[in-house]
């Protein structure tokens, strides 16, 4: 019987140039799982952690960057793995920074700040095209949402 099974986070990185948001696209390094794809940042919720603090964790490894405010988006990322007959359920994040310069780890090999659409563009996978979406959505057309989906992580974060 198939499994539903959340092991993994998804999360978008923007900052703001002047009234626009812009959003973080990595490339992968070769040799990577995902060789040369482009993306946001990802990864594994380890044992203990929560998915939002994961989120955090892999903000910090990923890029070096440090979060000013992150939300809960209004998506969820869904896809069959079928080597463990799982359904991966993926939550979302959306992260404000404040700094353009990214230390890349060395799963990425490239970085970019981009459009929404330029962003979406770069993204292979469904998925993750239409969490940024929402994600900037609910930056410019809900702000009423993002009052709804903010998470405290000052208050709750502990490393």
């Amino acid at each position: 019987m198939t499994k539903n099974v959340v092991r993994l986070v998804d999360v978008h990185i923007m900052r703001w140039q002047g009234d626009t948001p812009q959003y973080l696209a990595m490339q992968r390094s070769a040799g990577e799982i995902y060789e040369h794809v482009w993306q946001g940042v990802t990864g594994s919720i380890e044992p203990g952690e929560t998915a939002w603090q994961a989120a955090l964790r892999e903000l910090e490894e990923e890029t070096g960057l440090n979060p000013l405010r992150m939300w809960t988006v209004d998506h969820v990322n869904l896809f069959y793995e079928a080597s463990t007959d799982s359904l991966q359920t993926i939550p979302v994040f959306g992260v404000e920074v404040d700094r353009a310069e990214v230390n890349l780890s060395r799963e990425h090999k490239a970085y970019r700040w981009c459009t929404v659409d330029e962003a979406a563009d770069l993204l292979l996978w469904n998925h993750q095209r239409q969490g940024l979406r929402a994600f900037h959505d609910m930056l410019t057309e809900s702000t009423a949402k993002l009052r709804w989906m903010v998470i405290n992580f000052e208050d709750k974060h502990e490393r």
